[in-house]
């Protein structure tokens, strides 16, 4: 008997669309277009030389054949659920995952995961870099590092340092000409956004906005927003205003090592205070665990620095 499977891709495409009865939905799940979704379930018709959905105006049903390959499909890939989730469970012992958003993991954690490498050369840790809030009680991912939570529900939180916000800018910008020594400099001068949209704890009303936000906050709502670039990622920000092109309202403890560099300057020494702060979150399974104790201990004790 021959063991040839169609692809897979092609599979997975058919048992999303026949559980949700829509090409939409199931690209959405995939992560892909609807074309792709409806090119490739017609390819599996097509190898199988059978129609698997049928259209009673625009409502889509399952034919006979594909009523049964769906409950055949939606039973496997249970399976391969179950399997996969055994793996990364069996790998969780083996070393940490720890899940971080982009903008924190290579300003803060990375530069510094040398510091834990060197007092624990045994425990081997994956960096998970997402926007996506992971569900950490399913055993996959031992902590993560969140921003502007302020209910965890049945999860422990450490809180790792408050929220500083500040307008910071490279040392050659704030030297001019003209040198900006006030606030009111920033009137017409070029400030570097990013787009708060795609982050978890964002909302509509600060996309786009933080510096109107900011300036009211320290007392400087009478400014005026110069223009500036526009990044979706603020790494790109980060890096922009390193270079002198402009301001960017940035995290001081995030930042801290741009700071202490000499990258970044605070050319007004003012600070907004949010009121949100960075936390570590894990559960009460994983904190038992030593090795994810030794790393929120760590994470503790490199945030005091």
């Amino acid at each position: 008997m021959s063991r040839w499977l169609p692809s897979l891709n092609a599979l997975r495409a058919f048992e999303a669309t026949a559980r949700l009865r829509s090409y939409k939905k199931a690209a959405d799940e995939l992560a892909v277009t609807p074309a792709a979704v409806k090119q490739l379930v017609a390819k599996l018709e097509d190898t199988f030389g059978e129609p698997l959905l049928r259209f009673e105006g625009r409502k889509m049903e399952l034919t006979r054949i594909g009523a049964q390959a769906h409950d055949d499909l939606s039973s496997a890939f249970s399976q391969i659920n179950f399997a996969v989730q055994r793996i990364r469970n069996a790998c969780e012992n083996d070393r940490l995952i720890v899940s971080v958003e982009p903008s924190i993991a290579s300003a803060w954690l990375v530069p510094r995961l040398q510091h834990f490498r060197e007092q624990h050369p045994d425990i081997e840790i994956l960096v998970d870099s997402s926007l996506t809030v992971v569900d950490l009680t399913d055993g996959g991912v031992s902590l993560a590092v969140r921003f502007g939570v302020q209910d965890h529900g049945e999860l422990i939180a450490y809180r790792l340092f408050d929220e500083h916000l500040s307008a910071l800018c490279s040392p050659s910008l704030a030297a001019g000409p003209p040198p900006v020594t006030e606030i009111s400099d920033l009137q017409g001068a070029a400030l570097l956004r990013w787009d708060l949209s795609a982050y978890p704890w964002a909302t509509t009303t600060t996309k786009w906005n933080f510096w109107h936000t900011w300036l009211e906050a320290v007392g400087a709502g009478h400014v005026q927003p110069g223009t500036g670039v526009n990044y979706t990622d603020y790494n790109q920000a980060v890096q922009a205003a390193v270079a002198g092109q402009g301001f960017i309202l940035g995290s001081k403890p995030i930042l801290e090592s741009y700071i202490n560099n000499g990258l970044l300057i605070d050319p007004f020494d003012v600070s907004a205070h949010p009121g949100i702060g960075y936390d570590v979150v894990t559960t009460r399974r994983s904190i038992d665990r030593p090795k994810v104790r030794k790393f929120v201990d760590w994470l503790l004790k490199e945030a005091q620095f």
